[in-house]
């Protein structure tokens, strides 16, 4: 108890309290991190009550968002396919988008931007450094010559943005949008 002192209300009693436990996670975490969650307290309610009673004292609640998983499964099969960047587009305080540019830091340079002003020019890019918790500026982020660009978004970002943009990535490689789709 001492440990957790002013994190549980008054009056908690985990013998009395914990007999029981359900788990209910933020519905835009990662899927693997909301199942090691899960994991971890199943594995505490069997240790306490044996693997036989597990689910009487313990139950898991499926809140991850649909379009938040969509997201990140169509992101992890778009990282498999070679991209020279990523760009994520979206809130900076999206839990769901913050995940994407995570996955996508893993693998190759991703830029996570809030809208398409902030690529300044194709050799400016502003955008949100997870890590540092702020917004930075990197110079010479796109690259020159034939490069494969691949683009996500949080699953509450507006499709103008995405549209907005895919076109001035374009723009700063000097092909018109209208251009681009009379070809089509």
């Amino acid at each position: 108890m001492d440990k957790f002192k002013g994190a549980y209300s008054t009056g908690f009693d985990p013998e009395l309290h914990l007999q029981t436990v359900g788990v209910a996670n933020q519905t835009t975490m990662l899927r693997g991190e909301t199942e090691e969650v899960q994991r971890r307290i199943k594995a505490a309610m069997a240790k306490k009550y044996g693997e036989g009673e597990t689910d009487k004292h313990f139950r898991f609640f499926d809140t991850i968002c649909g379009a938040t998983q969509d997201r990140q499964d169509a992101l992890q099969k778009l990282l498999v396919e070679p991209m020279d960047l990523l760009l994520v587009i979206g809130g900076y305080n999206s839990s769901n988008t913050s995940h994407l540019a995570e996955m996508g830091e893993a693998k190759l340079p991703t830029y996570f931007i809030k809208n398409a002003a902030m690529m300044k020019s194709d050799r400016l890019i502003r955008h949100y450094n997870s890590v540092q918790h702020m917004e930075m500026e990197t110079k010479d982020w796109l690259p020159q010559g034939k490069i494969t660009v691949g683009i996500t978004a949080g699953a509450s970002c507006p499709n103008n943005l995405i549209e907005d943009a895919i076109r001035r990535l374009f723009e700063l490689r000097g092909i018109s949008v209208h251009e681009l789709l009379a070809n089509n």
